[in-house]
């Protein structure tokens, strides 16, 4: 059976990044307003940081080639992401990999921190959550983070129309104005093809099945956790002394909070 070397991984998260850019077309500019934050809020050269959720690695590579001397600890449960990851950044000075599954209690002892972190970060991951493990997992990060300590959390975060109806419907409405303007011809390759892609690759056999064993069947779409007041929310329960928003297009958000 082929095996996967960092070329082929390389060349995977190039197509991973390309489809998700795609589908958000403000990515680098929400990943730019991240790594912005955590070089003014943490005030340091040298920030440990822990990546939650964090795929193939496309956050944790974009905070090293910024700040070189940052140690990030990067997390997910995914066997395809991490495969992809290990194989492509494994050898990165300052970067670590760590299987860990959020939903666990007692998910940050598995990090062997050397010290509380600095700041946390993720994009597009935490809405997989369910509303209670988020909030559990909030919890559990407010003990992982120094006094000062920042989440940062860039997603698709919608206004709750059971509060605001009429900003909610607004919301939605730029949103798919905006999507006719810049895609007229739809979409190159969606998430579900490039998975579908993924899973033809022999050299990714093991990790694909690993995958099916592992992963959630429920539809996480349908999820509270697509709300940005489920996050305030639940920072707020956790501890956070701040929570909101710091830089914006439409839904896409990046949430800052100070632990």
């Amino acid at each position: 059976m082929p095996q996967l070397d960092r070329d082929a991984a390389q060349a995977w998260i190039r197509r991973w990044d390309l489809q998700q850019e795609d589908h958000l077309p403000d990515r680098e500019d929400r990943f730019t307003a991240l790594i912005d934050a955590v070089e003014a809020g943490t005030g340091r050269s040298d920030p440990l940081i822990i990546d939650l959720g964090c795929g193939p690695g496309s956050l944790s590579v974009r905070l090293l080639d910024r700040i070189p001397g940052a140690t990030i600890v990067a997390v997910d449960a995914d066997p395809v992401m991490l495969a992809l990851a290990r194989a492509a950044y494994g050898d990165r000075a300052g970067l670590h990999f760590a299987t860990v599954d959020l939903r666990s209690p007692g998910w940050s002892g598995q990090l062997n921190l050397e010290r509380p972190a600095d700041a946390a970060v993720s994009t597009t991951a935490l809405h997989w959550l369910s509303p209670e493990a988020l909030s559990a997992m909030y919890v559990e990060l407010g003990q992982a983070l120094r006094p000062g300590g920042l989440l940062l959390n860039g997603d698709q975060l919608r206004i709750d129309e059971s509060d605001s109806p009429v900003l909610a419907r607004l919301d939605e409405a730029l949103l798919n104005r905006e999507e006719k303007r810049r895609f007229p011809n739809g979409h190159a390759e969606s998430w579900s093809g490039w998975w579908d892609a993924v899973a033809a690759d022999p050299a990714l056999a093991d990790p694909v099945a690993e995958r099916e064993a592992w992963r959630d069947h429920a539809d996480h779409h349908g999820w509270a956790s697509r709300l940005l007041a489920t996050h305030i929310d639940a920072l707020r329960g956790a501890g956070f002394a701040e929570a909101g928003t710091l830089w914006q297009r439409g839904e896409n958000r990046l949430l800052c909070a100070v632990r």
